[in-house]
């Protein structure tokens, strides 16, 4: 069995004395793993860095083997990505979204915006944006997609301005006015109609938004919790546009 694509690298670990097990998005077959025999060489100790983009060449006698991976680079982000604290987070985040996919399961689209958003992490709020967007792919991608393009109780496309947090779907200024402390905030970049670029405000209800549906349909069916990298994000990506900004008291707070 045999097969090349396009990857990027999203972790790494060691296995015996000189080899490394890589972690790998591709483009058309999802997360993959494979062995890198010579992985912890000073050759391939650069290349194989979270954030690159390489080719890989993937060999087992069996598909269901871990087989072993040929890595080639073709993009090194890595030293770029170690310089600001949106993009050392953001990283770590997005290989930890992409580990609630199951292993092998293509996801083209989560590839390409992948990419997208490894080039614009040094901007807080693209980076922001970017990412929100990229959470809520990997929601609809695991069957948990919000519906944010019409109101859930008049069918208005409209002054959306909330988000029912039982249903998902987006909700109109006036029908959602008398639960108006209950509704999650849409946040304007996200509503159809509206031309906005992000902007703190808009970032502080974006990650709380799907924070919230990731809480309470991923990590908390399956035990688990937000990774640290997400939280790092979120406080870097906020500071970033406004260094003011406390730090937040609990690793939750805008997570759920």
């Amino acid at each position: 069995m045999q097969w090349q694509d396009q990857a990027i690298i999203i972790g790494v670990k060691r296995h015996g004395e000189t080899s490394v097990i890589a972690e790998v998005m591709t483009r058309a077959r999802g997360r993959h793993l494979g062995l890198v025999r010579s992985g912890r060489s000073r050759t391939m100790q650069p290349v194989l860095q979270p954030g690159n983009e390489v080719e890989v060449t993937w060999r087992a006698r069996l598909d269901e083997h871990l087989g072993d991976f040929r890595i080639e680079p073709v993009k090194l982000r890595a030293a770029r990505l170690m310089e600001t604290a949106t993009a050392v987070y953001g990283v770590q985040a997005m290989g930890a979204l992409l580990r609630l996919l199951p292993e092998r399961d293509p996801h083209p689209h989560l590839f390409e915006a992948l990419e997208v958003i490894l080039d614009n992490l040094h901007n807080p709020a693209d980076a922001g944006e970017l990412f929100v967007r990229f959470e809520l792919a990997v929601l609809n991608d695991l069957g948990f997609g919000l519906d944010l393009s019409e109101c859930a109780a008049t069918g208005a496309r409209t002054d959306l301005a909330y988000v029912s947090p039982k249903s998902g779907r987006a909700v109109s200024r006036d029908a959602g006015a008398p639960w108006a402390d209950k509704m999650l905030l849409l946040p304007p970049f996200l509503s159809a109609e509206m031309n906005h670029a992000a902007d703190f405000d808009s970032l502080v209800a974006a990650f709380r938004l799907t924070g919230f549906f990731l809480h309470r349909h991923v990590y908390e069916p399956r035990g688990l919790e937000a990774s640290a990298a997400r939280d790092g994000f979120v406080q870097a990506a906020l500071k970033a546009l406004n260094p003011a900004t406390r730090t937040l008291s609990r690793p939750d707070e805008l997570s759920a």
